[in-house]
């Protein structure tokens, strides 16, 4: 499947991209960007083996274009594994970039704050993470695009990390940095699981990106990850949780990121 998409991108696309930017739910407005308007889009189905997207929020496709003097792909929408989707499906964009000789992916996400100190609509450089998903994508026979027990002692780059600090200190905004953990959903989280995730040492939670970034690790990509915090986590405020409210949220934060986003962008030295 891999080698018949990248076979099909290769067609496609002017350029074999620096970095790729994952768009988590409510951060999309890049695609709407005016490098991205002038840019090649690939949607996820124009790929061999690549399913259509079901999930409000993301859109589903590619788009490979100039963007703050480097060239690189904006994805729009992710497999969750929630969906009903196999692991295979849920990483195949990271082993697709490994198959066209990306070097770094940049995962982002709309998250639940756990930590009290946070604030909706705050962003957090994701400096590890914790997964609670019950399943790693390495599972089964090992892939030799990577070793058979991959080190994830550093899997949030370390320098990608202090790229996207400075980044927010040029354009005045101050980042928390913190710990996600990844659990599988659909549902929102119980207040019971929110407390024990908080003294698991986690400082927000979300539905994706850890079985990616694990994929991405396994196939050698450097990354970094940022994660939109949409909401407080479950019993931390007398009211439910909510999708639409999420999207809101994110999309509230969208110029806020997208500042960050094209600072980190603009300096990235991979």
């Amino acid at each position: 499947m891999i080698q018949k998409a990248s076979e099909i991108l290769l067609k496609r696309i002017p350029f074999i991209p620096n970095a790729a930017v994952i768009l988590g739910s409510g951060l999309g407005s890049l695609i709407k960007s005016t490098e991205a308007l002038k840019g090649i889009l690939v949607r996820f189905s124009d790929l061999t083996g690549f399913p259509e997207q079901t999930v409000e929020g993301h859109t589903g496709e590619m788009i490979f274009c100039e963007f703050e003097g480097k060239q690189v792909v904006l994805q729009s929408g992710r497999f969750h594994y929630y969906e009903g989707h196999p692991m295979s499906i849920v990483t195949a964009p990271m082993h697709l970039y490994a198959a066209l000789g990306v070097k770094m992916v940049l995962h982002t996400n709309a998250a639940g704050a756990i930590n009290p100190n946070y604030k909706v609509g705050e962003l957090m450089i994701i400096k590890d993470h914790i997964n609670f998903t019950g399943i790693n994508p390495l599972l089964g026979p090992n892939n030799p695009i990577g070793p058979r027990f991959p080190d994830m002692s550093n899997v949030y780059d370390p320098t990608l990390r202090k790229q996207i600090s400075a980044a927010a200190s040029s354009v005045g905004m101050k980042m928390q940095e913190g710990v996600y953990i990844g659990v599988l959903g659909p549902s929102y989280e119980t207040p019971a699981e929110i407390n024990a995730f908080r003294n698991m040492g986690a400082d927000a939670v979300g539905m994706s990106t850890v079985p990616e970034v694990i994929a991405a690790a396994h196939a050698g990509l450097k990354v970094a990850g940022i994660s939109c915090l949409c909401n407080m986590g479950a019993g931390m405020l007398p009211i439910p949780l909510n999708h639409h409210e999420v999207l809101a949220a994110g999309q509230k934060a969208a110029k806020d990121f997208e500042r960050v986003v094209r600072q980190f962008i603009r300096d990235l030295v991979v």
